[in-house]
């Protein structure tokens, strides 16, 4: 294998775990809203790392995109 196809790999790996940990996050923001005994500041964290993780993921995603030459 390349390192090209190494490097390729390793990121794929890292977007799924992050796809996960998103995935996570909704449930756990979703119960937290639902109960009511949330902390505010503990969604409001929790939302924060959400959405530093659809930074991430978009990042991730464009890496692994091909350019298109037009």
């Amino acid at each position: 294998m390349s390192d090209q196809e190494d490097d390729e790999e390793t990121l794929r790996a890292e977007l799924s775990r992050l796809e996960q940990e998103h995935r996570d996050l909704d449930g756990a923001i979703a119960a937290l809203e639902r109960l009511g005994t949330g902390d505010r500041l503990q969604v409001q964290r929790l939302k924060k790392r959400k959405l530093s993780l659809r930074d991430r993921i978009s990042f991730l995603e464009d890496a692994l995109t091909p350019d298109i030459i037009a």
